[in-house]
């Protein structure tokens, strides 16, 4: 054993022990090695649950689902764990999983049972939208699908790893056609180029490189096979059209979700606890939304494409019936664009206050939403 010294003299023999635990301490890391869990929470109809709470039980090892439900805790110690999941307004869960030493556990698919709902649901059924901008036409055609083919949005995200001519060329009697450079297509046999029009602007008469235009920039995209198939507009001069039509549209700022608010910034399960707030089932008379015509507009390009869906926002009704704006979220819904309709819808929503022991008292309350596109109208909250 080697002795270090002081200026007094006297031996300091710490430095080896140091030396000696060094030693050691990386095979007891190895031997350990803390895994990752991870995974997805959903509700009961499969849509992610945003905010949920993820805690391994005994430890304080926690995280929140994400926006799309996802979670994932890091340090988690090999053998056997106790997962608890939670959300204020849905049932609890809890999973125990075995953590094997030096490997990672599978994701974990968690679905939360809904808890009753006192408040009646907004049936939004739209017969019909109004579509403006500069995606109208594009819309309007989409929904009445007269002729060509269309590839909207949520198949140009399932394929954004493709290359467009790829993409295009899973349509039937299209096929792809590899360039020097690039790709493109030719349709129904034809030898010659289809044209290609861009956000409404057709581009040079020259062979198209579509694979210059990456998947996931466009918003939609309209074949037409003939030259009399596609729409006047988009019919070009001297045969042009002859060997087929492709419209592109890109994205922007009138096809993606807004920046509203979706995150609250008071913590509903602190104040649950606290009782400065009550559940539906803690008080005499639940809050309800107030009968008058909700003001929900159906999302131009879920109607366009046939898409319906739910949502579930979540709040504080306050004693005086108006919703308190910071406790405000939407916790669950099958598309952004639903839940932006739903926050603007309830933006100047009011409802009769909750009631306990003869007093007006503040709630929390899940409104939830359901859309389908329809001729008839099933709620007296909805407006076409």
């Amino acid at each position: 054993m080697h002795f270090a010294r002081f200026a007094n003299g006297r031996p300091l023999v710490q430095v080896s022990l140091l030396c000696a635990s060094a030693l050691v301490y990386p095979s007891l890391t190895s031997a350990q090695n803390p895994a990752a869990v991870s995974g997805v929470v959903t509700d009961e109809s499969q849509t992610p649950v945003f905010g949920a709470t993820v805690e391994i039980t005994g430890s304080k090892l926690r995280a929140r689902t994400n926006e799309r439900g996802e979670f994932r805790i890091h340090g988690v110690a090999p053998g056997s764990v106790e997962i608890q999941f939670r959300r204020l307004g849905l049932a609890p869960v809890s999973r125990t999983m075995l953590i094997a030493a030096n490997e990672q556990p599978a994701p974990l698919h968690i679905a939360l049972p809904a808890l009753a709902i006192a408040v009646k649901p907004v049936i939004v059924q739209a017969s019909r939208v109004e579509y403006t901008g500069r995606l109208a036409g594009y819309y309007e055609r989409l929904y009445r699908r007269s002729s060509g083919h269309f590839i909207g949005r949520e198949e140009i995200d399932r394929n954004a790893n493709r290359n467009l001519s790829q993409l295009i060329a899973t349509t039937p009697g299209i096929n792809a056609l590899r360039l020097r450079q690039g790709g493109a297509v030719r349709m129904r046999g034809r030898s010659c180029r289809p044209l290609v029009w861009l956000d409404g602007t057709p581009l040079p008469a020259g062979e198209v490189d579509l694979d210059a235009f990456p998947v996931n920039t466009l918003h939609g995209i309209e074949l037409y096979v003939g030259a009399t198939s596609a729409p006047i507009a988009y019919t070009a001069a001297r045969g042009q059209s002859n060997c087929g039509t492709i419209l592109l549209w890109s994205r922007g700022k009138d096809t993606e979700p807004g920046a509203g608010a979706r995150r609250r910034n008071v913590d509903l399960e602190e104040l649950a606890a606290a009782s400065v707030i009550y559940t539906a089932d803690q008080v005499d008379t639940e809050a309800e939304l107030i009968e008058r015509p909700l003001q929900v507009r159906y999302p131009p390009a879920l109607f366009a494409a046939g898409t319906s869906g739910t949502v579930m926002a979540e709040f504080i009704v306050e004693a005086d019936g108006t919703i308190l704006p910071e406790s405000f979220e939407i916790f669950s819904s099958s598309h952004p664009l639903f839940g932006e309709a739903a926050m603007q819808a309830l933006s100047n929503a009011r409802y009769t206050p909750a009631v306990k022991k003869g007093v007006a008292v503040r709630q929390f309350v899940q409104q939830p939403f359901s859309f389908s596109r329809g001729g008839v109208r099933t709620s007296a909250n909805v407006q076409d």
